[in-house]
């Protein structure tokens, strides 16, 4: 048995643990039902529209330093991007690369979404 694990002993002496793992089940989807309101959209795919090829640094490319640049972008209804959240990689190629996001035009959908966003810069 684990620490912090309930058991129980049935009428007929065997032990379980059905009770602790029906609290653990309905806490985790209390939690998930009470985290929902709170998000702003949905993950999706939409179909871009217009995309802005984002500026590669001359010194960055010089000094052949490139790499992925992981986004998150939140896109209104009507297809505009409103915020992108840099989820990794280099931090000048990151501000480049949400610069240009942020002018990227999404298909229009029926409500607010995020999509994830992964960017690739290549000195050669």
């Amino acid at each position: 048995m684990f620490a912090g694990q309930a058991s129980y002993r049935s009428k007929n002496g065997a032990r379980g643990t059905f009770p602790f793992a029906v609290l653990t089940l309905a806490l985790l989807v209390t939690t998930l039902v009470a985290a929902s309101p709170g998000q702003s959209g949905t993950k999706g795919h939409r179909k871009l529209v217009v995309t802005v090829k984002p500026e590669y640094p001359i010194a960055l490319r010089s000094a052949q330093i490139g790499g992925l640049v992981r986004l998150s972008a939140t896109v209104l209804a009507n297809g505009t991007v409103s915020k992108v959240e840099v989820r990794g990689g280099n931090p000048v190629l990151a501000e480049c690369a949400s610069a240009a996001v942020m002018k990227w035009k999404y298909a229009p959908a029926s409500s607010e979404t995020s999509e994830e966003i992964s960017l690739s810069f290549n000195p050669h």
